[in-house]
């Protein structure tokens, strides 16, 4: 079996893993970073390509990185919870939506060189991150019965081609498919307000595909500055038919578009300090950013503007740190902001899908061999954070608020090859 059949024996294994396993929630339900050497600087990649995972944080990377092959997997512990208070209708209480932990996600890339100017790669790895199992439901004072939950996965597969027009300066671009499930279990009082009840909740996982493009620039300008940025289009997906009573427009969830730039700059040889700052446009799907005020308009949930999770569009930062200790030993440690993307008055279904953290701190080291095989492991930690509802649960449900909360602890490790 020659190298290059290689990654194409990994894609089918990973591919079964990523969709019996959820992502996690760090920037809404996008990862804080795509590849271990990312993740272990906070996810700034946008100017920094490491490895061949970094043609998903920017497709023009696949220039500078050679012909290489990483493969990784990360543990994720996410605590969610929630609290309810001043409620009439007797969902008073605090619940825990812990009911599965830990999660394992793998991802892996390949980039080739096909000439001094043409790179071509191929990433694939998971996102999601809406995961809550409650064994004790929030919504039982209302005629809900067993766990109450949601956990939405989305597995993208991103081939790459990458040009370098003049020395130093790359445009790339991926074409994004994405496969997707969703399940919810325990909310059937919420189906009388669905226009469609009988597709709901509790109906198994439903599956989903789409497609979408990313679009990257890269750029070095001598030897101390690289400027990146790329622009991902929304990701068209087909409609989750067995939900079609919960999603708005019978079941439409498509991913949302997001961009963003980065810089990187290298103070000396042996450091490089990198910037990130993304943009993702939650609002504009209707299933994630609808209000749930819009119940109230005369707009059942699954219906053409029915409500949805209330996000708002979020911003997030990154600055990551990586220093070259030694031939054999590199360093890194970063630091992420997030904006939250669920308002206090959306705080109710929210419970099901409590996406909050802001801070994210990482750490992370390579190691290389002897024979030149680079081993990545890294850590981070979001520290819990909670949103308290602001009029959260509207009258006609006993009023009161929901407060939601979410922390997050994760590592992973990664194993890089160079051809």
């Amino acid at each position: 079996m020659t190298i290059y059949r290689t990654p194409l024996t990994l894609i089918a294994p990973a591919l079964a893993m990523l969709a019996a396993n959820p992502a996690h929630a760090t920037d809404g339900y996008f990862l804080n970073g795509i590849g271990a050497k990312a993740k272990g600087s906070a996810g700034a990649a946008i100017a920094q390509p490491q490895d061949a995972l970094s043609i998903a944080a920017n497709p023009a990377a696949a220039t500078e990185l050679g012909e290489r092959l990483d493969v990784g997997f990360e543990i994720f512990v996410p605590n969610r919870g929630a609290r309810i208070n001043g409620n009439g209708a007797g969902l008073n209480g605090s619940y825990s939506g812990n009911g599965a932990n830990p999660f394992v996600l793998p991802e892996f890339g390949y980039v080739r060189q096909l000439s001094d100017s043409v790179a071509v790669g191929i990433a694939v790895y998971g996102n999601g991150g809406m995961n809550t199992v409650y064994k004790a439901n929030p919504f039982a004072s209302f005629g809900a019965t067993g766990p109450a939950g949601i956990d939405l996965k989305q597995i993208f597969i991103t081939p790459t081609v990458a040009v370098k027009l003049a020395e130093g300066q790359s445009i790339g671009v991926s074409p994004i498919a994405v496969v997707q499930g969703f399940r919810a279990t325990g909310i059937a009082p919420f189906a009388a307000a669905s226009l469609n009840p009988a597709n709901f909740t509790d109906r198994g996982t439903d599956w989903s595909a789409g497609g979408g493009v990313r679009v990257g620039y890269l750029g070095q300008f001598g030897d101390a500055v690289s400027i990146g940025a790329f622009y991902q289009s929304k990701i068209w997906a087909g409609k989750f038919d067995k939900y079609a009573g919960l999603f708005a427009q019978g079941g439409g969830f498509d991913v949302p578009a997001s961009f963003g730039a980065g810089i990187a700059v290298k103070p000396s040889a042996a450091l490089t300090i990198a910037a990130d700052v993304k943009r993702i446009e939650y609002s504009d799907i209707q299933s994630v950013g609808n209000p749930l005020s819009n119940l109230f308009t005369g707009k059942p949930l699954g219906a053409e503007g029915g409500p949805g999770f209330g996000w708002r569009d979020i911003t997030a930062w990154k600055l990551g740190v990586t220093y070259v200790a030694s031939d054999a030993w590199t360093l890194r440690t970063g630091y992420g902001h997030s904006g939250n993307p669920v308002p206090g008055s959306e705080t109710l279904l929210n419970i099901l899908a409590p996406g909050v953290v802001s801070h994210h701190l990482t750490g992370g080291a390579t190691y290389t061999t002897a024979s030149g095989v680079e081993l990545t492991g890294y850590v981070m930690h979001a520290p819990k954070q909670t949103v308290r509802g602001a009029g959260s649960i509207p009258a006609p449900y006993g009023g009161g608020e929901a407060d939601i909360s979410l922390g997050e602890t994760s590592f992973g490790l990664s194993a890089g090859f160079k051809f």
